[in-house]
């Protein structure tokens, strides 16, 4: 069940609330990757990767199925000849912004009342990044402001299968229909809420600040 807005401006009902990262926590541009590749001279990137649909290197790489090196040498493949493994990380992780201290601080708010777990479709390289970031904003470990972390690269899958939401509400024995769970894209609210999660799909990454006020 996808939620309308005004469901979360009277009270919380949740006994859980699992959330996405990357545009909902931590802000994002993924433009800033695909002109980045542009520039090393990958002009077809765009149509390898987007925020919806991904070839088969990135779910691979987002599900552990190939390691860091392995995922940067397949990219290195799409660029000229002489590109540094090091300058396709470094436009790999264009996309990975900020992390607004308010954010953390309604995590924090939000766990004391009930338990919070994020879930997100990553990598290693990302999460290096993410956490880089993370420590920019807060010296509090990332893993304090939530239950317990679920990370696709981690378990071998990834949203929006239903397996990886079954996985986290079997770990915690939460019940989906009293579990929350907030995502900025369709596709993985559409898949929670077929598993049966009450789910809110965010729009504007600001928007999560209304959403508990």
């Amino acid at each position: 069940m996808i939620l309308p807005f005004f469901v979360f401006l009277h009270s919380m009902k949740y006994e859980a609330i699992i959330f996405d990262l990357g545009g909902v926590i931590i802000n994002l541009d993924y433009q800033r990757t695909i002109d980045a590749f542009h520039l090393l001279g990958a002009d077809d990137f765009q149509e390898l990767y987007t925020q919806a649909s991904q070839s088969s290197v990135f779910d691979d790489y987002e599900t552990g199925k190939i390691s860091s090196p392995h995922f940067i040498n397949k990219l290195l493949d799409f660029l000229p000849s002489g590109i540094s493994p090091n300058k396709v990380v470094a436009a790999w992780n264009e996309m990975i912004l900020d992390v607004p201290i308010q954010k953390i601080d309604l995590l924090d708010r939000l766990k004391s009342k009930v338990p919070i777990f994020l879930l997100s479709n990553t990598n290693e390289i990302h999460m290096d990044k993410v956490r880089r970031e993370w420590k920019k904003t807060t010296s509090q470990a990332m893993e304090s402001s939530f239950h317990q972390i679920y990370l696709s690269y981690q378990l071998g899958m990834r949203k929006p299968g239903q397996e990886i939401f079954q996985q986290v509400c079997s770990n915690h024995q939460l019940d989906p229909s009293k579990t929350l769970f907030i995502d900025d894209s369709i596709q993985h609210v559409e898949g929670a809420s077929s598993y049966g999660l009450c789910t809110y799909h965010l729009t504007s990454p600001d928007d999560l600040y209304s959403v508990f006020s």
